[in-house]
């Protein structure tokens, strides 16, 4: 089985559910990839925004939003198939949501209202402590940008959502 089936399998097991949002998990991870990919991102971005929010589709929900920490179990389920420049970004994104809601005060404004309840259960705005730790970090700059495409592009609706085996391709020629 390779990482594009396993992909495949817990997309098609939990990817089309319900999150509070007005598409699913699976149509925002595609369309979130499709904005990295529109955008001239690396291929490593382009495959962490595929993947942000697999850590949704590893275990129960904690309710109709999904699971607030998704970003650590996600992270991890990454990390074990494709280098850090992928899985770093993934396990930093809900991070990179609190570190902008702190340094950005429109930022907070674009979110949608189930981002805006999750970034409560997720700790809210990061503190100036954890705003320096944060943005030393070596996926920091990553991170950020999935955030802003997952944030703009991620929750279109009336858009084309593509297929997974449009980044089929990608995702094999980076895993181990």
């Amino acid at each position: 089985m390779t990482v594009v089936d396993e992909f495949r399998a817990l997309m098609e097991a939990r990817g089309f559910e319900p999150y509070g949002e007005n598409i699913t998990i699976a149509e925002h991870s595609l369309l979130t990839a499709l904005a990295a990919e529109e955008s001239g991102a690396s291929e490593t971005l382009i495959a962490a925004s595929l993947m942000h929010d697999v850590g949704h589709w590893l275990d129960e929900p904690d309710d109709e939003y999904g699971i607030h920490f998704h970003a650590a179990l996600g992270g991890d389920w990454v990390a074990k198939r494709f280098g850090p420049a992928i899985s770093e970004p993934v396990r930093l994104h809900v991070g990179a949501k609190r570190y902008l809601c702190a340094v950005d005060p429109e930022y907070v404004d674009q979110l949608s209202p189930a981002s805006v309840y999750t970034l409560g259960k997720q700790g809210g705005p990061m503190s100036e402590r954890e705003v320096d730790a944060f943005s030393n970090l070596l996926y920091f700059d990553d991170a950020c940008k999935l955030r802003r495409l997952e944030d703009n592009f991620g929750k279109r609706s009336g858009v084309e959502v593509p297929s997974l085996d449009h980044f089929a391709t990608l995702l094999l020629k980076h895993c181990y």
